[in-house]
């Protein structure tokens, strides 16, 4: 499994129940496709440094992820058409960088390898 970081700016006109919702359609999405959250960090509410889609604010969340690679293909697709996230980005995390957040990536050892 890989680590992957996948942060969401939801509009900020939606209120909390409504983001609720769908932080928990994420992660169904992600565990359907044999994925796991690590973590969820809910940013509340930012001002955005310019405008967006006409939007000034929006709720900010960041999940850490472990997936298998192209796990997380229908979860991009979902997010890129639903009306409630204005932005999102999804990146893999380095494996030291996955190893210094405590997230357990498998990597092949010399032995394996040979």
């Amino acid at each position: 499994m890989r680590a992957y970081e996948l942060m969401v700016i939801f509009d900020g006109d939606l209120d909390e129940s409504t983001v609720a919702g769908v932080i928990n359609r994420v992660t169904a999405e992600v565990e359907s496709g044999g994925g796991g959250i690590a973590s969820t960090d809910k940013w509340g509410k930012r001002r955005f440094a310019y405008e967006i889609n006409h939007k000034h604010e929006g709720f900010y969340v960041v999940f850490e992820l472990l997936a298998e690679p192209g796990a997380l293909d229908h979860l991009e697709r979902t997010l890129r058409l639903a009306d409630e996230v204005v932005r999102h980005k999804l990146i893999r995390l380095p494996d030291h960088e996955a190893a210094r957040r405590g997230l357990s990536t498998e990597q092949a050892t010399p032995a394996e390898a040979g």
